[in-house]
């Protein structure tokens, strides 16, 4: 199943009543940005989606940086967008990957089928001059039921336990750059390495100039995998490891979960231990 469209296909069904597209734009480094982008001009009919009020919960002692929002909060927010279960949902952000990817995967753990990444994201969009406006659209509210698939989320308790057992059927990769995943550096979290047995797949070797690669590139990146294994993919935080987990995804892994806790949640336990250095698919985890 294909989880991105491109640019021709949005603009040639924009106005479809039964697409709802989502601005997820956002700078880590200034919150406001993404919001105040939107406001200056997006794609038409297009509701913005705030990584972290909208699409993460207030950061408590455990659970990451980025916590997975409160689902009923969020049940608001997708009703008020004019959200149903039937809406197909196309996120995009300023061409990173990684924010849009953050809401298809939320939507994917709340049970909703057709959601999808534009692929380019807001730059490749706004470099064809394709049609952008600045007013902010306003939908009839909908209900929408959610129907948690726990099947796509690792918690904490389930990697510790894999961590502990060493599950030979189990890979965990961190989505990190390598010099945080080799502990060579770390600029956010408290300790440097990363989760003992996990091996290193950069997030951004997924993309190139901003678009998801094919799925034949990205069956490359992880042939090392046995796609029988599970696999549970996480970051620092549990934005930047849903891009790994979508290209997983395009290149045919079924059995793949996201650690939305990541490395911050990880460490936020005194009594977990972290490793450096590299690891690799011949050792055990």
């Amino acid at each position: 199943m294909n989880h991105v469209v491109e640019k021709e296909w949005l603009l040639a069904h924009i106005g479809d009543d039964n697409i709802r597209l989502a601005d997820c734009r956002y700078n880590l480094g200034n919150a406001d940005e993404g919001y105040q982008l939107y406001l200056a001009d997006h794609i038409p009919g297009a509701v913005y989606f705030d990584l972290e009020k909208d699409l993460s919960a207030p950061v408590t002692l455990h659970g990451g940086r980025h916590p997975l929002p409160d689902v009923n909060k969020l049940k608001l927010i997708l009703q008020k967008a004019g959200i149903s279960p039937e809406t197909t949902v196309i996120a995009y952000d300023g061409g990173e990957g990684a924010f849009a990817a953050r809401l298809w995967w939320i939507l994917n753990y709340v049970g909703h089928e057709n959601v999808f990444v534009l692929n380019g994201g807001y730059k490749e969009w706004r470099a064809q001059d394709y049609p952008v406006e600045e007013t902010i659209q306003v939908f009839n509210e909908t209900i929408y039921d959610i129907e948690i698939n726990t099947a796509i989320l690792a918690s904490y308790e389930e990697v510790k336990k894999k961590v502990r057992e060493k599950s030979p059927n189990t890979v965990i990769i961190d989505s990190r750059e390598s010099k945080r995943y080799l502990g060579i550096e770390e600029p956010i979290d408290k300790k440097a390495g990363h989760i003992p047995g996990a091996i290193n797949k950069i997030w951004t070797e997924g993309l190139g100039n901003g678009r998801f690669k094919s799925k034949e590139e990205q069956y490359e990146r992880f042939s090392d995998i046995d796609k029988e294994n599970e696999i549970i993919v996480y970051c620092g935080s549990g934005v930047t490891a849903t891009p790994n987990y979508l290209a997983l995804k395009e290149a045919g892994f079924k059995n793949v979960r996201l650690y939305a806790g990541s490395f911050s949640d990880w460490v936020s336990y005194d009594e977990n231990e972290v490793e450096t250095g590299e690891n690799h698919l011949d050792r055990n985890l």
